[in-house]
């Protein structure tokens, strides 16, 4: 028996945490029945979400996306214009590890290994993610100290970890966060009074944006694929691919 959560993870559908709101929102059947929080299931039990049946995945696969602006990381929205789902247009169904807002661009990682999304995204792991952005005046020696320090963002009551901050230019530097607030970066700049104009993801952990263009993914294979299971304390980065 397996619970529900991770089942429906283990079928490429979304993470554990995605998982229990399609279960709240009544989303989920299983043998025809609403399913419940906290519920176990087995391989002979009907599993449906938004009627249309799941089951667990054999063949994992992997892709580094490199998103442009304007398409939302969403599985399904229809006031969205492009949703990261249609504009990858993979013919195995994939989810995605990390946010990026409509306005930014850069790495993402799709995948239908539901478990590696969990490692990935849970936040006590403290996995590296590098962006850079270009802000809307000149940054000074005393933006970078408080940044790397941690920022107080009222809106979400909580202190932003300290990070390592470095001015690339005039107006543009790179970050690297190991936590994934709401809007994070944007959240930053704008308490100490900075806007950022232009926000791009380049490397999540061991995986690098460069040599993708805009739009365009990989399927990521041997030692880089492997490299990051490891990262993520698990031993079947090869297995089925």
């Amino acid at each position: 028996m397996t619970r529900l959560n991770k089942y429906l993870a283990e079928c490429g559908i979304c993470s554990r945490r995605e998982a229990d709101k399609l279960i709240e929102s009544g989303r989920v059947r299983v043998n025809g029945q609403l399913a419940v929080s906290g519920m176990q299931v087995s391989e002979t039990d009907l599993v449906e979400v938004d009627k249309k049946s799941a089951r667990p995945v054999s063949a994992k696969v992997v892709l580094a996306y490199n998103k442009p602006v304007g398409v939302t990381c969403t599985e399904k929205d229809r006031h969205a214009k492009k949703t990261i789902i249609e504009a990858v247009s993979y013919p195995v169904r994939l989810t995605y590890a990390g946010r990026l807002d409509k306005e930014s661009d850069g790495l993402m990682i799709m995948t239908n290994d539901g478990e590696l999304i969990q490692r990935m995204m849970k936040g006590a792991n403290r996995h590296e993610k590098e962006y850079t952005v270009k802000v809307d005046k000149e940054i000074t020696d005393r933006f970078l100290e408080d940044m790397a320090k941690g920022v107080y963002l009222k809106e979400l009551d909580e202190t932003t970890r300290p990070c390592v901050i470095e001015k690339i230019g005039k107006y543009t530097f790179r970050i690297i966060l190991t936590q994934g607030l709401n809007r994070q970066i944007r959240r930053m700049c704008e308490s100490l009074g900075y806007k950022v104009k232009q926000l791009t993801r380049v490397r999540i952990m061991n995986i690098e944006l460069k040599g993708l263009k805009t739009g365009e993914y990989r399927e990521l294979k041997g030692e880089e694929l492997s490299s990051l299971y490891r990262l993520c304390n698990m031993e079947t980065g090869q297995k089925g691919v």
